[in-house]
């Protein structure tokens, strides 16, 4: 027997719920200074589902290293310039990403 989604009900190759998400989700970007003047960059609003997956194609896209932490994505560096057409490229809605 398929998986079921415990949110929408439909079995899993059915399910859209992330699909959605993806496409609701408010997001802001902005850099932060932390210890010894160095930039991180911060991304706030991305689901806890696929949070994991997201960090992890960040960072191998933008060959810098990060973590994940409090819901939030960080990023070593400065990449709000580079940020919002990954996003997009990643099936986020242009319209909702803020970059500070």
């Amino acid at each position: 027997m398929a998986d079921i989604c415990p949110k929408c009900g439909l079995p899993k190759e059915l399910c859209v719920c992330q699909e959605i998400a993806k496409k609701e989700a408010k997001i802001r970007v902005y850099v932060d200074k932390r210890r010894y003047g160095k930039a991180v960059t911060i991304i706030e609003g991305i689901e806890k589902s696929n949070i994991k997956e997201i960090t992890k194609q960040l960072k191998s896209k933008l060959a810098c290293g990060g973590t994940r932490k409090e819901g939030n994505i960080e990023l070593q560096g400065d990449h709000k310039a580079k940020i919002k057409d990954l996003l997009v490229k990643l099936g986020f809605n242009e319209n909702q990403i803020e970059v500070d």
